[in-house]
């Protein structure tokens, strides 16, 4: 087959590639960030997502394609004015599946997010739940599902909601604990730490796209691990494998919460509402229509997960800080306010 990976240039993107050139696919790339290596073994066209012209000659000049990853995404903390992301992350959105239903394309996988549901209901979080987007990132991702579903009728589509997807290489934001841990800071939790937060294995992600991309009509499937430990658990596993002085201490929950509420509105700090959730939550996907109706199963926990993420980021550490321009999920965010509470932890 012959498939079209748009954000290819990404964490995720550049793994899936990599799947799906291994299971003998053709593969061909659009981002907006230009990877040397990647171009090297794939044609890699850079174009904006929000430039439709540009998007429809990939379409022209590459295709035919028989399906497309839909994986980019303009992320909150990565941008200064929230109108990019609107226009990347729903505007791109709409211009991939025009050109995609222009072109004949049969078939698209979309990569939503857990963000579009919000602070949820109940546990786990099944597909028909309600969504409630907190923040401006799962609204445009909510609103990327409500354009795809305006071409229900011509292209066969499915959407899989993840967690955070794990793996090695995979940097943002965790970038931040795996600092800590590595000094021997301390790490932080809110509150008791007895909330639990799904992930998903990078690779488990790609097994179930690539079985999704063969399904005729319009699919909605939650993904994420099994196995989800407390917060505190699993940063203590973290600390026990890396051997280091860190150790995981308490923040008073509301006052924390309220702490990183103003500075991220100040601009100051890189974290948003999202991670807001993620450290004072819970969190987890009903993953059963999945499994069901692909048979796919998670083969990773999140314990697995972090640690061999982390591991990944020790072995790479001398380039990781030193490397140019790639996607938000591929480098280290900068700490602003935070290396305040990196001084004193």
């Amino acid at each position: 087959m012959r498939y079209l990976v748009t954000g290819g240039a990404g964490f995720f993107g550049s793994l899936l590639c990599e799947d799906l050139a291994g299971a003998g696919h053709e593969v061909v790339i659009l981002d907006r960030v230009h990877d040397a290596d990647l171009a090297r073994r794939f044609p890699c066209e850079q174009v904006d997502l929000r430039d439709a012209a540009g998007v429809d000659r990939v379409f022209t000049q590459h295709g035919p394609f028989d399906g497309v990853f839909h994986v980019a995404a303009m992320l909150a903390h990565a941008i200064k004015d929230q109108r990019d992301l609107v226009d990347s992350n729903v505007d791109g959105t709409r211009n991939v599946a025009a050109a995609a239903a222009l072109h004949g394309v049969p078939h698209l996988v979309f990569t939503s997010s857990n963000c579009v549901v919000g602070k949820p209901l109940s546990q786990p979080v099944r597909e028909d739940d309600p969504v409630n987007p907190l923040e401006i990132y799962g609204l445009t991702k909510w609103r990327g599902e409500q354009v795809l579903a305006e071409f229900h009728d011509r292209l066969n589509i499915t959407i899989i909601r993840c967690p955070t997807i794990m793996g090695g290489g995979r940097l943002g934001l965790l970038s931040i604990l795996y600092e800590f841990i590595h000094e021997g800071r301390k790490v932080w939790i809110l509150g008791d730490g007895s909330n639990r937060y799904q992930f998903i294995a990078a690779r488990d992600l790609s097994d179930a796209m690539q079985r999704a991309i063969r399904l005729p009509g319009f699919h909605l499937y939650n993904i994420g691990s099994h196995h989800v430990p407390t917060l505190r658990e699993l940063y203590q596993s973290v600390i026990d494998y890396a051997g280091t002085s860190a150790r995981v201490a308490q923040l008073p929950r509301g006052p924390a919460v309220a702490a990183m509420r103003a500075l991220h509105r100040l601009g100051l700090s890189p974290l948003g509402p999202y991670h807001y959730q993620m450290l004072a939550e819970s969190f987890i996907f009903d993953t059963t229509r999945i499994e069901t109706e692909l048979g796919w199963r998670p083969t990773k926990t999140n314990t697995q997960l972090l640690i061999e993420s982390y591991q990944w980021y020790i072995d790479h550490l001398n380039e990781i800080y030193g490397a140019g321009e790639r996607s938000a999920h591929r480098q280290p965010v900068k700490l602003q306010a935070l290396a305040l509470v990196k001084r004193f932890s």
